[in-house]
């Protein structure tokens, strides 16, 4: 006896899809497929024992979610954290957002308003990680371009040399180009290939 799939699809809740199994003994797991929350059961579990069962791990599941996709308001949050810690509070953006349509740039700002965007292709990468691509854009409200003066910005950053590597091993294995992608860009924007530039 297989596998015998249950789905429950809530407006208000998020599809989930119960999957009974006779092989199944003790535990009980869950994973997110797409837009469905799939949690694998013992076939033997009351259904009582199935509904709390089943609402532990949706809610470990969403949990989950929310740590790898945070808010823009957790966002803006980190940007002040990060603005104190590494440039003395002096950067000060005006928002700090996530937005899905940089799909050739980690992050980009504009000076003129104060706006930073990230791309939403790094919700799930380390934190480190993150926090670069923040820090950069932070550093180009208070200086335009990468010449010197703006990686003197940067050089506090323990995790700098190992962020800029990760994004450049992403940008490669994701098929995008490696040299610097900022010519002819806004003055505040991180190209993918840009992680060593």
């Amino acid at each position: 006896m297989g596998e015998q799939p249950l789905t429950i699809d809530s407006a208000a809740e998020p599809a989930v899809e119960i999957r009974r199994s006779a092989r199944r003994r003790r535990t009980v797991s869950a994973y997110r497929e797409g837009d469905r929350i799939i949690v694998l059961v013992p076939a033997r579990l009351t259904k009582v024992q199935e509904r709390t069962l089943v609402a532990e791990m949706v809610s470990k599941i969403q949990a989950r979610d929310q740590r790898l996709k945070p808010s823009d308001s957790r966002l803006a949050g980190r940007a002040e954290a990060l603005s104190a810690r590494y440039l003395g509070g002096l950067a000060r953006p005006t928002s700090v957002r996530w937005v899905s349509n940089q799909r050739t740039r980690w992050g980009s700002c504009t000076p003129m308003d104060g706006t930073i965007r990230l791309s939403h292709r790094l919700q799930g990468m380390p934190e480190w990680v993150v926090d670069y691509v923040l820090l950069h854009e932070l550093a180009h409200l208070l200086q335009p371009g990468h010449g010197k003066s703006f990686w003197s910005l940067l050089d506090g950053y323990p995790h700098l040399a190992r962020a800029r590597g990760f994004l450049e091993g992403v940008a490669h294995a994701d098929g995008l180009p490696t040299q610097d992608a900022d010519d002819g860009a806004e003055s505040g924007d991180i190209g993918a290939g840009e992680a060593s530039g």
